[in-house]
């Protein structure tokens, strides 16, 4: 699969509008195209998915480990693979390069694009990016300058390729009609961006016109994908929440679930009931925006509550567990887990996580040890004994979550199955045997 990852020195540099762009533009041209995000983020592989009209998938050694790099290419193989970093490029968990983009595309052998946006400088670009290009096992082949004026373009270019011998590839210049809006955890939701495909196709012509696709594609690297087997079928069905509330999955999770079990998708917004299931899985997302609508769907939270009490298999990340406690704010929820869960204008957790089992539960035994990623603004007030203790890859900080009701497990903490198959395992075996 002939691959490539877009990266930048930092945030903010706008490298996921130039990968949306190449992407959409590589797609017009009726290319196969399968997209990728580094790192945890939901949002910006809704875009992706959009932009490629595929499944996009996540990239994330702490999440699913150096093997489910490989894994997670040979689940949505394809012609060729467009991957957009997060954050800059060498920028890793805590103050080091591990996970980073960099890291990634090492271990991958993935060459990268450098999406570089000059503010206020001139000359004083060229070391700052001839130090990423020479930094040691550096993978990146090739410069795009965005946010740059036409008549200096030339200027930068004959620079870069003369001090620095990589190729400059094009420019963008700065287009305010070709932004998105920022919100919440990096980019709104896509649900909310009715003329996304419009701005899509403009985004496509306009690096048609002034980036050089054809030597961006040359630069493209294969990367050999092995073939992966799903493990066997089980005949266990799953009902996952998905709608504007409930977005927030791993679609590493869905096709493990999707190729395992029979999936059955239901909207907790607009059905009346959940449907017929051994496990409702409810993901994260935005119930906080929607908080009076899914309170009012009473019929909904029945159906919630009697599987609980029937215990039935219920597991909740983030949203989902705001979703199954007695309340968000002032709106009655499912109240499977005890607690209110109140909105706040900061974040209260952020970043990836470990997790150890401090008792039994669906996921595990005590003593299991997961890893994770948790982003809120919201916590819950509750009486209950937390399951999970947690702790950050690197540091010291330590800190409990996660609630327990018959065979319902909530958490903020999301986890990708692909790092967590004994999990995943552990838990279907559990459905099985009742």
């Amino acid at each position: 699969m002939k691959s490539i990852i877009f990266t930048a020195p930092s945030s903010g540099s706008g490298k996921t509008l130039i990968t949306l762009g190449v992407i959409r533009n590589l797609k017009n041209r009726g290319l196969d195209i399968r997209a990728f995000k580094t790192g945890p983020d939901f949002l910006d592989t809704k875009y992706l998915t959009e932009a490629s009209g595929k499944k996009a998938g996540n990239l994330d050694i702490h999440m699913m480990g150096k093997t489910g790099l490989n894994t997670a290419l040979a689940m949505n193989k394809g012609e060729y693979a467009i991957v957009e970093g997060a954050m800059g490029y060498f920028d890793g968990i805590y103050n080091t390069y591990e996970n980073s983009t960099y890291d990634i595309s090492r271990e991958l052998n993935i060459p990268a694009i450098l999406v570089y946006s000059p503010k206020g400088e001139m000359f004083s670009a060229i070391p700052k990016i001839k130090g990423m290009v020479d930094f040691q096992d550096s993978k990146i082949k090739g410069i795009i300058l965005n946010r740059t004026k036409k008549n200096l373009y030339p200027l930068f270019k004959k620079q870069i390729e003369k001090h620095i011998g990589i190729k400059v590839l094009g420019y963008v210049e700065e287009d305010e009609s070709l932004k998105i809006e920022s919100r919440y955890l990096g980019l709104i939701p896509y649900e909310n961006m009715r003329e996304l495909d419009s701005l899509l196709n403009r985004l496509g012509e306009t690096l048609e016109k002034t980036v050089d696709m054809e030597s961006l594609i040359e630069l493209m690297e294969d990367v050999e994908v092995p073939e992966y087997n799903y493990p066997k079928r089980r005949n266990i069905t799953v009902a996952i929440a998905y709608d504007n509330a409930f977005y927030f999955y791993y679609n590493e999770n869905l096709n493990l679930l999707e190729n395992i079990c029979e999936v059955k998708y239901f909207s907790p917004l607009k059905d009346r009931e959940i449907p017929k299931c051994d496990l409702l899985y409810l993901g994260g997302g935005y119930p906080e925006l929607y908080k009076q609508e899914l309170s009012q769907n009473k019929t909904m939270i029945d159906s919630i509550k009697t599987m609980a009490e029937n215990h039935g298999f219920i597991y909740g990340e983030a949203g989902g567990l705001m979703y199954l406690s007695d309340a968000i704010e002032e709106y009655p929820m499912c109240g499977i887990i005890k607690g209110n869960t109140h909105m706040t204008n900061k974040l209260q957790r952020f970043g990836y996580t470990n997790m150890e089992l401090i008792e039994d539960n669906i996921l595990g035994i005590k003593g299991d040890i997961f890893t994770g990623q948790e982003f809120h603004r919201s916590f819950i007030d509750t009486e209950k004994k937390p399951l999970y203790s947690i702790s950050k890859p690197k540091g010291r900080r330590n800190w409990q979550c996660g609630y327990r009701y018959k065979n319902v497990f909530g958490a903020y903490q999301h986890i990708n199955f692909l790092g967590n198959m004994r999990a995943l395992n552990f838990l279907l075996n559990k459905i099985e045997r009742g």
